[in-house]
């Protein structure tokens, strides 16, 4: 058994696994790298390792001075502990969507957490990134890690990662699966795997089927960690310089349902815990799978474990509560559902012309008092509207004689699932109060509307569900 120094040096060297079960009927051999099993519990232990030493080798973090970084999570915790463990202080800007485990684990290393969940473009004052920017800027003696533009990322997978895929397989892998985050990862471990194979490996770049970087449409997804996501408000979309665009052969977009049923099935079938990230890859995998032959060995990076995440992609309420379904559970309660008292919804862009949203609601035959949602303009929509793109709601009668869309909106109410049980908590807790209509989510995604009224008499009928 190895025998370690310190914690850091425990960094690295996590094993593959190869999966049998929910991988029968594949004909390629399939490896998972579990990444959990840094003390960290993910892959960003290893980029948060190599920035922090960069930044003390090159001056910009001494003695006494503090760590700051802007991260969804595991970045800020591998940072904390190396911060930890070598006297330096460590503040973290993130947002309260992470996961409740992320953020207990960043407290219990002694991180400063400054929770920032305003919804503006990247480039305003008030945004996560430029909070985090600025308080670096202001405090003496602060280094500001920026995972997304740091050489030392994608360096540290080049120098570690990419090695023990190699000699592990004895160089016998074929393809490489990891999703697409910062770029660091993918970027570092992909190069490596091609320079030392002479180009044979292929590396596959998993991504939710919504992220830019495959060619979504930018809007928000539900996996913490993976794919590019493009505020409606952004004038400059400027991806990271730690990914390196050419080392990746082909993307592969993962829906968000896909990847938790991915990560449930890999639990109940190999007795592997990963986390939402993890089932984006193996999503992925699997697809590509498919085309290959037995003469193929596929390693999918897994970058946490699914401990993370028992409250969210785990917890059956929760994603009831999204519209998704666990595997195994009926997609709606067998009673009465929110599905069956909602109806579909028409949509127009805030900054779409009042007289173009009238004319084309009056041709789809939508009527006056007709409930309308307003989303944020999104070119390309992929799948239907992520709330956060939903503004509110109007009417073609307010509509009419407006100056603006923008002008006539009015707040929507909670968002409930679209299988829902009506006595569920988050259905009573509604008292009408909140906003005359609630969005019904399926798989994540605005499909309709409902009325506190509604849900108090006959259903009107059910929602189709959503196409992908």
């Amino acid at each position: 058994m190895a025998r370690y120094e310190s914690v850091l040096e425990s960094i690295g060297g996590t094993p593959l696994i190869r999966l049998t079960r929910v991988a029968e009927g594949l004909l390629p051999r399939i490896y998972v790298k579990p990444e959990w099993q840094n003390p960290g519990g993910s892959v960003k232990d290893r980029a948060a390792l190599a920035m922090l030493r960069r930044a003390e080798a090159d001056g910009s973090l001494r003695p006494g001075g503090t760590v700051v970084e802007v991260t969804s999570g595991n970045t800020g915790i591998g940072l904390a502990i190396a911060a930890a463990h070598l006297g330096y202080r460590a503040v973290i800007f993130t947002s309260s969507v992470i996961a409740q485990e992320k953020r207990d684990q960043l407290a219990a290393y002694g991180a400063e957490l400054r929770l920032v969940d305003a919804f503006v473009p990247r480039a305003h004052p008030d945004s996560l990134p430029s909070q985090g920017e600025r308080y670096a800027a202001e405090t003496p003696g602060a280094w500001l890690a920026q995972q997304y533009d740091n050489p030392a990322n994608p360096a540290a997978h080049y120098a570690s990662t990419g090695p023990e895929i190699w000699d592990d397989t004895d160089g016998a892998v074929t393809h490489f699966v990891a999703t697409v985050g910062t770029g660091g990862t993918i970027s570092g471990t992909g190069r490596y795997l091609k320079e030392v194979s002479g180009g044979r490996v292929r590396v596959i770049g998993a991504d939710p089927i919504t992220s830019k970087y495959s060619g979504g449409d930018g809007s928000q997804k539900y996996i913490e960690g993976a794919g590019h996501f493009v505020h409606p408000e952004t004038t400059l979309d400027e991806w990271p310089r730690a990914l390196d665009l050419d080392v990746i052969d082909d993307y592969v977009p993962v829906e968000d349902q896909r990847a938790i049923d991915a990560i449930r099935g890999l639990a109940r079938t190999e007795g592997i815990l990963a986390g939402g990230s993890s089932g984006v890859a193996l999503a992925a995998a699997f697809q590509i799978a498919g085309r290959l032959t037995a003469d193929d060995t596929v390693v999918v990076l897994l970058p946490d474990s699914g401990r993370t995440y028992l409250s969210t992609y785990y917890n059956d309420s929760w994603l009831a509560a999204g519209g998704f379904t666990a595997p195994g559970s009926p997609a709606r309660a067998e009673g009465p559902a929110v599905g069956d008292y909602a109806t579909a919804t028409p949509l127009v862009e805030r900054d779409e012309s009042v007289a173009e949203a009238v004319r084309r609601l009056a041709a789809d035959g939508v009527a006056d008092d007709d409930a309308v949602l307003v989303a944020h303009p999104r070119a390309g929509r992929v799948l239907a509207p992520h709330p956060s793109d939903i503004v509110g709601w109007t009417t073609p009668a307010r509509l009419r004689g407006a100056a603006a869309v923008a002008e006539t909106v009015r707040p929507v109410g909670p968002r409930l699932g679209i299988g829902l049980a009506l006595t569920d908590p988050a259905v009573t807790a509604w008292d009408g109060t909140e906003g005359a209509l609630a969005l019904v989510l399926d798989r994540g995604r605005v499909t309709g509307t409902v009325t506190w009224r509604a849900l108090h008499r006959e259903p009107v009928h059910a929602l189709p569900e959503q196409a992908v």
